[in-house]
C-alpha cells in the first residue's frame, strides 16, 4: 500500500485548531515585512517612494504569476495525495523564500525570491480544502470565518513587529519571517494530521491540473462559475491593500515603518473582531445570500471613502467599515464549497486560488502603476487616492455576476445549504 492509498489518520477535535494555527503563522510572517518593502525597494534601486513603488507591483506580479501556474497543480496533488504534504512543503518554500530575500542585495534575488513562493502558495487554498475535508456543509461558513479571523490575526501582530523590527533594520523582518515559517513547518510536521479520506482521493488528471484545464471544470457548473466570476473580479479590487497600503501611506501621508505597521496592525484587529464574534450570528441572521451581497457593498463604500481620506486619522475611522467587508471571502468560499462534491474540493481551491492570483497578476501592476501616475510631480493631477477609487468600481463591477449567479441558481444553493435562513430566503424571493 503506498502512501497516497494509506488510510488518513483520524483528525481528531484539534485537527481544525491546527489548520488555524498554520494560517495564523503564515499570515503574520507575510505581513511582517509589509512595512519595510518601500525603504527596502527603494534602499536597492536608489530611487523614491514613488517610483519604487513600479517595482513593488512587479514582485507581487510575479509573485502571482507562479501561483497561477502552480495553483490547480497543488490542489489536484492534494486531492490524489491529501492535504498535509502541499501545506507542509508551501511552508518550508515560504521560509526558503524570506531568507532569500533577507540577504537580497539587488532586485533580481527578490524577483527568485518571490518566483519561489508563488510556485509553493498553496497554505491558503490547501487550508480551505482541509476545512472542507472535517467540515460538515451547514457549519462551514462560521469555520471559514474563523480562519479569516486567523487570517486578521496575523495582521495584527506581523506589521506590529515588522514596524518595530524595521526601525532597527530594514532586513530583521525577513530573518523572523523566515523563522516563523521554519518554526510552522516543524510544528506541521509533528501535529498536523491529514483529513483528506481515501474513498475522497482521485488519480492526478493533467487536463484538470493547470490553471485553464480547472477553468475548463467548472465551466461546466454555471452555478459555481458564476461566483468564481464574481471572486475573480472582487480579487482585482482587493488586490489593493497587499498591494498599495504600505506605499500608499508612505507616499500620501508620509509614515514611517513603525506607523505603516500600526495601521495594518488596526486593519488586522479590526477583521479578527469582525470574523471571529461575527460572522457566524451574521450568516445565521440573514443568509449566506444577503452576506455575500451586502459585504461587496461596504467594501466599495470603504474603498471610496479611502480614495478621498486626506488625513490618517480619516483612514483610521475608516477600517472598522471595511473589516465588515471581509465577510465577502467566507460567505462566496461557503456557497461555493456546498455546491461542490468533496472529491473536487482541492480542485475548486485550486481554481480559486488560480483566479485569485490572475488579479495579482494584473491589478498589482494595475494599481501600483495608477498610484504612481498621480503621486508623483509631473502627474498632471495630484490624486494619491486614484487606485483606492478604481478598486472601488471594479468591486461594482464584481456585483453583475454575483447577482446572476444568485437569480440562475438560487433554489439549488438553498438546497445545498440546508439551513432555514437561506431556504426562508430563497422562497420569499
Amino acid at each position: 500500500m503506498t502512501d497516497a492509498e494509506a488510510p488518513a489518520r483520524a483528525h481528531g477535535k484539534n485537527a481544525f485548531f491546527f489548520v488555524v494555527v498554520t494560517v495564523f503563522i503564515d499570515m503574520m510572517g507575510f505581513s511582517i515585512i509589509m512595512p519595510v518593502l518601500p525603504s527596502l525597494l527603494s534602499e536597492i534601486t536608489e530611487t523614491s517612494v514613488e517610483d519604487a513603488i513600479v517595482w513593488g507591483g512587479a514582485l507581487t506580479a510575479t509573485y502571482a504569476l507562479m501561483s497561477f501556474a502552480a495553483g490547480p497543480t497543488l490542489g489536484s496533488l492534494s486531492d490524489r495525495f491529501g492535504r498535509r504534504p502541499i501545506l507542509l512543503a508551501s511552508l518550508a518554500a515560504l521560509a526558503i523564500d524570506y531568507v532569500i530575500m533577507g540577504f537580497a542585495t539587488s532586485l533580481a534575488v527578490l524577483f527568485i525570491g518571490r518566483a519561489l513562493a508563488g510556485v509553493c502558495a498553496a497554505t491558503f487554498s490547501t487550508a480551505n480544502a482541509y476545512i472542507a475535508d472535517v467540515t460538515e456543509p451547514a457549519e462551514r461558513g462560521r469555520a471559514f470565518g474563523t480562519l479569516g479571523a486567523a487570517f486578521g490575526l496575523g495582521f495584527i501582530l506581523g506589521p506590529a513587529i515588522g514596524g518595530l523590527l524595521g526601525e532597527i533594520d530594514t532586513r530583521a523582518p525577513f530573518f523572523a519571517a523566515a523563522a516563523l515559517a521554519a518554526a510552522n513547518f516543524l510544528y506541521g510536521w509533528f501535529v498536523l494530521p491529514e483529513s483528506l479520506k481515501p474513498e475522497n482521493r482521485r488519480s492526478f488528471d493533467p487536463a484538470r491540473a493547470n490553471p485553464f484545464g480547472a477553468f475548463r471544470h467548472f465551466s461546466k457548473l454555471p452555478k459555481v462559475v458564476w461566483f468564481l466570476a464574481a471572486v475573480g473580479i472582487y480579487a482585482l479590487a482587493h488586490s489593493i491593500y497587499p498591494a498599495t497600503w504600505n506605499f500608499h501611506g508612505a507616499i500620501r501621508y508620509d509614515w514611517s515603518e513603525a506607523e505603516i505597521g500600526v495601521s495594518l496592525a488596526v486593519v488586522g484587529l479590526s477583521a479578527a473582531v469582525v470574523q471571529a464574534a461575527l460572522i457566524g450570528p451574521i450568516i445565521k441572521r440573514f443568509g449566506v445570500y444577503r452576506v455575500a451581497v451586502w459585504s461587496f457593498i461596504v467594501n466599495v463604500a470603504a474603498l471610496t471613502a479611502y480614495a478621498f481620506a486626506f488625513a490618517p486619522w480619516m483612514v483610521f475611522a475608516i477600517i472598522p467599515l471595511g473589516a465588515f467587508g471581509g465577510l465577502t471571502g467566507p460567505a462566496m468560499t461557503t456557497i461555493m464549497t456546498n455546491l461542490t462534491p468533496a472529491d473536487s474540493q482541492g480542485e475548486l481551491q485550486g481554481a480559486n486560488a488560480s483566479l485569485n492570483a490572475l488579479a495579482m497578476i494584473i491589478s498589482p501592476v494595475l494599481l501600483t502603476q495608477t498610484l504612481h501616475a498621480f503621486s508623483t510631480e509631473s502627474a498632471p493631477v495630484y490624486f494619491p487616492g486614484a487606485a483606492f477609487l478604481l478598486a472601488a468600481l471594479l468591486t461594482l463591477a464584481a456585483m453583475i455576476p454575483l447577482f446572476a449567479g444568485l437569480r440562475a441558481n438560487k433554489a439549488e444553493i438553498a438546497l445545498a445549504r440546508g439551513d432555514t435562513a437561506a431556504s426562508t430566503e430563497t422562497a420569499a424571493s
